[in-house]
């Protein structure tokens, strides 16, 4: 059993809707009352800026799952949400869950990189993760409050309940 980190974005297709339908399905991979959830936020997208802005959270939970079957699941819910897979890296998507922490290990291979590769210097990531677990510490010795300093929130908001409601 392991306690993960996996990280959630969205930018179409009603997003907090996609998220939500997300977090719902993540409780098929999480051992019964381990599965939470981070506030919502939206976010400027990281690549091409004519694309819609993207809503972000970090789900935590405990998992019987082995890494590449927990990344095989996330692209089983994506897959089922109407994520195309496409060439352009960081375009318009209807669903993104990333394993972003596998308790502390550390992976690389073909398909997988544990912690997530560019998770140190994302604020959509970094923010929503402090949210759940202020106090952790990366499998680099690195505590997130540090990575929290130098990270700007690049026009990042915390998405306000009505906001929430608008989209579902």
């Amino acid at each position: 059993m392991t306690r993960v980190f996996v990280g959630l974005g969205a930018n179409l297709a009603q997003p907090v809707a996609q998220i939500r339908a997300a977090q719902v399905a993540l409780e098929a991979l999480a051992l019964p009352n381990s599965l939470r959830h981070s506030p919502l936020y939206q976010s400027l997208p990281m690549g091409p800026s004519d694309q819609p802005l993207y809503i972000n959270g970090v789900s935590e939970f405990v998992t019987k799952l082995a890494p590449h079957a927990l990344l095989d699941a996330l692209q089983a819910i994506e897959q089922a949400q109407g994520r195309e897979r496409k060439e352009q890296r960081w375009g318009a998507r209807t669903l993104d869950l990333d394993i972003l922490l596998y308790g502390n290990q550390r992976i690389i291979d073909e398909r997988l990189t544990v912690p997530h590769y560019g998770m140190k210097q994302r604020e959509f990531v970094l923010y929503p993760l402090a949210d759940l677990c202020p106090d952790l510490v990366l499998p680099c010795t690195t505590p997130l409050a540090d990575l929290l300093l130098t990270c700007p929130l690049n026009g990042m908001t915390l998405l306000s309940s009505s906001q929430r409601k608008i989209d579902e």
